[in-house]
């Protein structure tokens, strides 16, 4: 068992990497308990597990991408958007954000579970991932778990083609255009503009040289798909 002197010190560590400031730092605490850690506790009360704070985080986490992605993509049709969000709120992805975050250094398991390798289980860190957001939601509210969830999946967000091919457009594009053989897709650089560090390009699709949409974006293959979703858009083909 760790002491409360280092555990409170682990715990202010992790605020620090998510960038939040708790009010009850015990919330926390609860949101990184395993169920076979406080099953297995000596002491009377047992400690709190996290599964109620998991139950509330996965729907406060669904919540905050669904509007992320409606307010970022205006145009992402509604089986496009489900699908984005599927893809970022999956055990997997989940996981993946927890690693970033080092989460399984601060996940309290019982000796078998943690002999097993549970800090490094995929379910393990998607659930506990969970209810820190429901404990933050809970102790900060909703504007702070916004800002958390963009915090942890932002990146993956704001570049849904980089999440696997169900989101390349330009495929689709390609495959849409190919019913008609004399078609010709390609890309123009239009614009780029900003610092070194932090480019926009403007890049322009075009089917037989002609311009069909462009689209911003911070590197050349993300406006390249943002253009051939918005010409797919366009052709009534999303």
């Amino acid at each position: 068992m760790e002491s409360k002197l280092k555990r409170s010190f682990l715990l202010e560590e992790l605020c620090e990497k998510l960038a939040v400031k708790l009010n009850d730092i015990e919330l926390l605490d609860r949101a990184l308990t395993h169920t076979s850690y406080a099953h297995e506790a000596k002491v009377v009360p047992k400690p709190k597990h996290n599964e109620r704070l998991e139950f509330l985080g996965d729907a406060v986490l669904s919540m905050a991408v669904c509007g992320y992605i409606y307010k970022k993509f205006p145009e992402m049709p509604e089986g496009e958007m489900s699908k984005l969000r599927s893809k970022i709120v999956c055990e997997s992805a989940l996981a993946k954000y927890a690693r970033r975050l080092s989460l399984g250094d601060y996940i309290l398991l019982g000796r078998g579970e943690d002999a097993s390798g549970g800090k490094n289980r995929s379910s393990v860190l998607a659930d506990a991932l969970e209810a820190v957001l429901g404990a933050c939601y809970i102790d900060q509210g909703w504007e702070t778990v916004e800002r958390l969830v963009v915090h942890i999946a932002g990146q993956d967000m704001d570049s849904p083609a980089a999440l696997g091919e169900e989101f390349d457009f330009k495929t689709r594009l390609q495959e849409v255009t190919q019913k008609d053989n004399s078609a010709c897709v390609s890309y123009a650089l239009v614009a780029e503009s900003g610092p070194g560090h932090n480019k926009t390009f403007t890049m322009a699709v075009l089917i037989n040289d002609k311009t069909v949409a462009s689209a911003d974006g911070s590197s050349k293959k993300e406006a390249e798909q943002i253009a051939a979703r918005r010409a797919l858009t366009l052709m009534g083909e999303l």
